[in-house]
C-alpha cells in the first residue's frame, strides 16, 4: 500500500527531473514491533522471510481484502501521517510505514504531544458572548450549559464536557470573542 501511495505521488505533474521509482525497502512498525520489508518484482520479504500475499489497493481505498497463504483477510484502512490505522478481527492496529533510508532517522524526531485543553471552555468561532450561565466556584455537571455565543445571528450553547468546578472566568457577558478564546477554566 505504501508503494502504491509513493508511486502515485511520483506521478504528479510538474516535478523537476525524471520520475523516480517508488522505494522497494520499507520499515513497518506494528504495535511497537519493527519489521524490514523488501518488495521485489515477484515476491515480498518480511525480515528476510518470503511471504505469499496478494491484494489490490488504490490510494484512497477504505477496505482492503488481502489473500495471505490462501486465506482471505479484510482490513479497514485509514491513512495517517506516517502510515495507516488498520482495523481487522475486532482490533485496531497503528501501522507506521517509512522508507528504510528514513526509518533510522525517526528515532531522532521529537513527538509533539498536544496540550491538554480539557480544562478550558474555548470559543469555537468568533462571536459575541450573550450569556454566561456559571461563575467562578460553581459546580457543573456534564452537559450543563456554560455559555451562549452568538455568531452570524445564531446562538450556540456551549456545554460542559465533564463534571467539575469552575476555577476562573476569563470573559464577561457582552464581550466580543475571537476563535479559540478561553471563556473559562475548570479545576
Amino acid at each position: 500500500m505504501a508503494s502504491a501511495e509513493a508511486d502515485r505521488a511520483r506521478r504528479t505533474d510538474g516535478q523537476l527531473g525524471d520520475r523516480l521509482e517508488p522505494p522497494a525497502k520499507w520499515q513497518v512498525s506494528i504495535d511497537g514491533a519493527a519489521h524490514k520489508v523488501k518488495i521485489g518484482e515477484k515476491h515480498i520479504k518480511v525480515d528476510g522471510d518470503r511471504i505469499d500475499i496478494a491484494l489490490e489497493y488504490t490510494p484512497g481505498d477504505r477496505l482492503v481484502v488481502a489473500e495471505i497463504d490462501e486465506t482471505e483477510l479484510a482490513v479497514k484502512v485509514a491513512k495517517t501521517r506516517t502510515g495507516w490505522k488498520m482495523t481487522t478481527r475486532g482490533h485496531i492496529h497503528d501501522v507506521r510505514v517509512l522508507p528504510w533510508r528514513i526509518a533510522s532517522l525517526s528515532a531522532h524526531m521529537i513527538e509533539k504531544i498536544p496540550p491538554d485543553l480539557s480544562k478550558f471552555l474555548i470559543c469555537p468561532m468568533p462571536g459575541l458572548l450573550v450569556a454566561l450561565h456559571v461563575g467562578a466556584g460553581d459546580k457543573v455537571e456534564a452537559g450543563q450549559p456554560l455559555a451562549t455565543v452568538e455568531a452570524m445571528k445564531m446562538e450556540n450553547i456551549l456545554r460542559a464536557e465533564k463534571s467539575g468546578v469552575v476555577k476562573t472566568v476569563n470573559a464577561a457577558q457582552g464581550d466580543s470573542l475571537a476563535v479559540d478564546a478561553v471563556i473559562l477554566e475548570m479545576e
